[in-house]
């Protein structure tokens, strides 16, 4: 089963089912120009985020690119600047974007130093192409999710969900039909289709919209502190993937520019929350 028909299947039905619910219980679908709209950030967001991710799997073992993955901070903080009204890159969120790329070199430099060497993707110049485009995955996986915070519908985040997981399977067919691997329905792979559409899709990303209509960007994406812990304490475990001294260097790195990186975001939020108690307690001491 290739990368296309991974994100194809498990977005049909994950986002089949949370749209089949949505019809049962009575809950409101975009229409028109919102209904586009929400479809290509899904598309972004799922098909070329996600899509990306699994196509880089092929190159890169599942702990590096979960740590690569991990920079995801630093993408929404490019994006969010660039965007109107988005919060601009300030001193502190430079240097922790600095950091982070340093412990994210610390894990690219060597194989792409083998790679000059040798000329051989074999060795290690399949992680450096897995790196790029991990890097087009988490800016379009940013731009996704900004794009459709901005747009504020009054609409269930897990509907919103579901639209965008059937446009990223819509999206990803053709690639699906033109990937060399032939589709296998195995045992195996139909039990992580499901697992990943239900978990995955509807629990995972359905309360990551939720958490994206309610809470401000620089907690929403602290998720990224988990994620690359899991997956390389199992890439360890399952498929016995090397995990060593660099690699932790690198990870503590990363984390440390995240933290700088989130900690700046985080204290015009704070400081934004505390004008607005202050507002409402004035107000209420006037009357």
């Amino acid at each position: 089963m290739g990368p296309g028909d991974l994100v194809c299947l498990r977005n049909f039905l994950s986002g089949g089912l949370i749209l089949t619910w949505a019809k049962l219980t009575g809950k409101s679908i975009p229409k028109g120009r919102d209904l586009w709209r929400t479809g290509l950030f899904g598309a972004l967001t799922i098909a070329v985020g996600n899509g990306a991710v699994a196509l880089a799997e092929i190159w890169t073992p599942t702990g590096l690119a979960s740590l690569f993955v991990a920079t995801a901070p630093f993408q929404y903080a490019g994006v969010d600047a660039l965007l109107p009204g988005g919060h601009k890159l300030d001193r502190p969120t430079v240097v922790g974007l600095t950091v982070g790329f340093l412990g994210v070199m610390v894990l690219v430099a060597p194989p792409t130093m083998d790679l000059f060497q040798t000329g051989q993707l074999s060795s290690g110049g399949g992680i450096v192409i897995g790196f790029f485009v991990l890097q087009i995955s988490g800016i379009c996986w940013a731009l996704g999710s900004l794009l459709q915070r901005n747009l504020r519908l009054n609409v269930n985040p897990f509907v919103i969900a579901g639209v965008q997981q059937i446009a990223a399977a819509v999206t990803m067919i053709p690639f699906a039909i033109l990937e060399p691997q032939r589709f296998q329905a195995t045992h195996t792979g139909m039990l992580a289709v499901l697992y990943l559409a239900l978990f995955g899709g509807i629990v995972g990303y359905g309360c990551y919209m939720l958490s994206l209509s309610r809470l401000p960007l620089p907690i929403v994406s602290i998720y990224t502190y988990v994620n690359p812990a899991v997956a390389v304490f199992l890439g360890w475990l399952v498929r016995n993937e090397p995990f060593g001294v660099l690699e932790m260097i690198a990870m503590a790195t990363i984390f440390i520019g995240i933290w700088m990186v989130r900690r700046a975001s985080l204290a015009p939020v704070t400081s934004t929350t505390i004008e607005k108690l202050g507002s409402s307690g004035g107000a209420e001491t006037h009357e």
